[in-house]
């Protein structure tokens, strides 16, 4: 088994999702075996994403899991991918993220979005008295950056956070589109776009950010993350069967239907109409799924398209050993594709 070497960075997203018949409790002692496999591994960060009212997800409480894969690693470094911040007051992220960095220094990300991360019904209770959008996603993140560094000047003189005030923790913004890109790009912060969810914007969002960009204090040049979905396997049709829970996951959702992750199946057939087949084959359009080779291939060609600095992996996949074998195939390929 290969180690990562550091030219291209890679790193894992992990949904901590939860299989039928199992239980979050599962999925999150999952989760932290996941992250110390990708440690052992040498994968740059271990990010998690904040999801809620979805039965499939379990890390709702982002920043919770958040210190859990800390606690339980050493030097990989731990993050969102992303805190959702118009749910949520920007003083109670600086703080809950000023105690990761103070427990944990040197090790967490905070990548933020402007997407609710819910349903309508779940975001009215999430967002009640905070808005019910994410227009006010600029300001709410200037706040936030000001209780980091209140020299600033945007956060109230009389409020601090503490922890928080005075840490160096790397902000980053996530996209699906070109808000987010444009923001990131004028700011001068790192973007990472999620092409697994919208693969149709992935090469406009990338010019927008890198056409916007003003050097910072964080970053003198773009970097540019793309989120990836990959399902590698030792064969082409073992990976192609892995990668149908991830498909029907999708066709469930497209039915409004939503639930854990289910088993996968021989073929599709039969389970997708026509049309709904060529929306899914639309949404993955830049899914990896194969053996090593395979695997080895399709990411050297997004690299060469999207210029990426880092490539950040999802693999939905329901059986776990599988899921770390996932895993441990793309480490493989890492030497191949600096």
């Amino acid at each position: 088994m290969s180690t990562i070497s550091p030219a291209v960075k890679l790193s894992v997203l992990d949904l901590a999702s939860i299989i039928e018949g199992s239980t979050p409790a599962v999925s999150l002692r999952n989760t932290l075996e996941l992250a110390q496999h990708a440690e052992k591994l040498g994968y740059h960060r271990f990010w998690l994403a904040e999801h809620h009212n979805m039965p499939g997800i379990a890390s709702s409480a982002t920043s919770v899991v958040i210190g859990h894969v800390a606690a339980g690693t050493s030097t990989i470094r731990v993050g969102s991918g992303g805190i959702m911040l118009p749910n949520h007051a920007p003083l109670v992220i600086a703080e809950q993220f000023g105690t990761l960095e103070s427990l944990y220094p040197n090790r967490i990300d905070l990548g933020l979005g402007r997407a609710p991360g819910s349903d309508q019904a779940a975001s009215r209770v999430l967002r009640r008295g905070l808005g019910a959008g994410g227009e006010d996603f600029p300001a709410l993140l200037s706040e936030l950056r000001a209780y980091f560094d209140p020299s600033s000047g945007s956060a109230s003189n009389i409020v601090r956070a503490i922890p928080g005030e005075g840490l160096n923790i790397p902000i980053w913004l996530l996209g699906s589109s070109g808000f987010s890109a444009q923001l990131a790009g004028q700011l001068g912060l790192p973007f990472a776009f999620a092409s697994h969810f919208a693969p149709d914007y992935l090469m406009p969002a990338l010019e927008i950010y890198r056409s916007n960009f003003r050097p910072s204090a964080a970053l003198d040049k773009p970097h540019v993350m793309v989120g990836l979905s990959v399902t590698a396997a030792d064969t082409e049709q073992t990976a192609r069967r892995l990668a149908t829970s991830q498909q029907q996951a999708f066709l469930n959702m497209i039915r409004g239907r939503f639930g854990q992750l289910p088993p996968p199946v021989d073929s599709m057939d039969g389970l997708w109409s026509p049309q709904e087949k060529a929306a899914l084959m639309r949404q993955f359009g830049y899914a990896v799924i194969g053996d090593k080779d395979q695997v080895r291939d399709r990411m050297q060609a997004v690299i060469r398209e999207t210029g990426a600095n880092e490539l950040i992996i999802a693999s939905q996949i329901y059986d776990f050993k599988a899921r770390l074998r996932s895993y441990e195939i793309i480490a493989d390929v890492k030497e191949e594709l600096d």
